[in-house]
């Protein structure tokens, strides 16, 4: 059965010269300010959950009627919501270019998806993976066979150091691990080139896409890499979905993630017969409609690539020439010299805390950021150190689907004001985060 949905609104007929950026829901929502009246929200923390896409709300609004459970339902409405779930496995597989024989496991997220590999993994497994990587792609690997390896500052470098440490490795299975994009940075790491060293080592290589997914084509096969891992809420579909998708033979020899139905093929009083494919690792009842949704973004974006590069890459290069025109403010870079990025910049200010400046960029201007160390804590305090400085938190600007010229305006002319003369608000620590003292907005109904 096929939803209308897949025909109305995932189509997109008009040529790339005039068809628009795809549509974010929220994007006409309205903030209150802390001095009086309401302002257009300007969602500039993409790199942390993006806003549903609207093709996707439609999307889950027409299913919604038709969910049931899935595989072990004789209802029709099972039998749609079976087809739509097992569907999806082939939208994801066309999304990340992966080979005809990858295996696609639904998780909830690429936090999800790197601990599930982690336990897949052949024992005595050597693991090689960068220091500063974000946290979902740093600790699931744990014990003597890891080898963390800091992040040189060039690209070529970076190769360099994975071919030391795999040539030191001893021998056995052996799994690099890299980002595709830094979520404090933005910037791409060479992951073919690593790929092309892991396999002259006969090492395999997992890709964490997290943030390059949203932003760029993925091509396993071009790439030659072994495993993705992409979260849901990341690609503009934040129902609680995620996958792992690669090569089956480690999944299919390890133990199940979860034990419990779905897992199973048979169970008997004295033995239980796990399945084989996928499901083997998806015990119980599964996150069907974050799935359907997650399969809805993916088609939304490759079919839109050319204008969602584009629109980023316009607002990427507004942002960072506005950037550095703001006193005292200093961008964290991996490399030193320019490469290629999405649409992600971490900064701080010489004499700023970045968590009263983000509060007051939100109070005062209604615009989201994030502080903080993303969730990447080693490559934070030590990029700041390259700045110069001696903290361990910086200010995000994360750009999407969801963004414009003038959120990206409306931030760096509150920078410039707050540099220059400060803010219009007095602000304290409250639970250890910065916030309005006597803050007289109130929350929407709801909360």
């Amino acid at each position: 059965m096929t939803l209308a949905i897949d025909r109305t609104q995932l189509e997109s007929p008009a040529s790339p010269e005039t068809r628009a950026v795809p549509a974010v829901a929220g994007a006409s929502l309205r903030v209150p300010l802390v001095t009086g009246g309401d302002i257009g929200y300007a969602n500039l923390d993409h790199a942390a959950s993006a806003p549903c896409l609207e093709a996707v709300r439609g999307a889950v609004d027409e299913f919604l009627p038709w969910y049931a459970s899935v595989h072990r339902g004789a209802g029709f409405a099972s039998q749609v919501s079976t087809r739509l779930y097992e569907r999806t496995r082939d939208t994801l597989r066309r999304f990340v270019g992966a080979r005809r024989t990858d295996t696609v496991v639904f998780t909830r997220n690429t936090t999800d998806s790197f601990n599930l590999l982690a336990r897949s993994l052949p024992r005595h497994t050597t693991v090689i993976v960068f220091d500063t990587e974000h946290h979902a792609a740093l600790l699931p690997w744990q014990g003597p066979h890891v080898r963390r390896i800091p992040t040189p500052r060039t690209r070529l470098a970076a190769v360099s150091a994975v071919d030391e440490a795999l040539a030191d490795a001893p021998q056995g299975p052996r799994l690099v691990v890299v980002t595709g994009a830094s979520n404090v940075t933005g910037e791409l790491l060479p992951v073919a080139e690593i790929a092309a060293v892991a396999r002259k080592h006969g090492a395999r290589i997992a890709l964490d896409a997290a943030q390059l997914a949203p932003h760029r084509r993925i091509s396993l096969k071009e790439l030659d890499v072994d495993y993705v891992a992409l979260s849901g809420h990341k690609l503009y579909a934040p129902f609680g979905a995620g996958a792992l998708i690669g090569r089956a033979d480690w999944l299919r020899a390890a133990r199940p993630y979860l034990a419990g139905g779905g897992a199973t093929k048979l169970v008997t009083e004295d033995a239980v017969v796990w399945n084989t494919g996928p499901e083997r690792h998806e015990a119980g009842s599964p996150n069907t409609v974050g799935v359907y949704a997650l399969g809805v973004a993916c088609e939304t974006l490759s079919r839109n690539w050319d204008v969602v590069e584009a629109h980023e890459q316009a607002l990427l290069t507004r942002l960072r020439k506005g950037l550095e025109s703001i006193p005292g403010c200093a961008e964290l870079r991996l490399f030193d010299a320019p490469v290629d990025r999405v649409g992600t910049v971490s900064f701080v200010v010489d004499g700023f805390d970045p968590g009263w400046l983000a509060a007051v960029l939100s109070a005062e201007y209604g615009i989201g950021v994030r502080d903080g160390a993303f969730c990447a804590h080693i490559a934070a305090k030590r990029l700041i150190g390259v700045t110069g400085g001696d903290g361990q938190q910086a200010v995000r600007v994360s750009l999407g689907l969801g963004s414009t010229e003038e959120h990206v305006d409306r931030v760096l002319l509150a920078l410039r004001q707050i540099v220059a003369r400060g803010a219009r608000w007095e602000y304290a620590k409250v639970d250890g985060r910065w916030a309005p003292v006597g803050d007289p907005r109130e929350l929407p109904p709801f909360c």
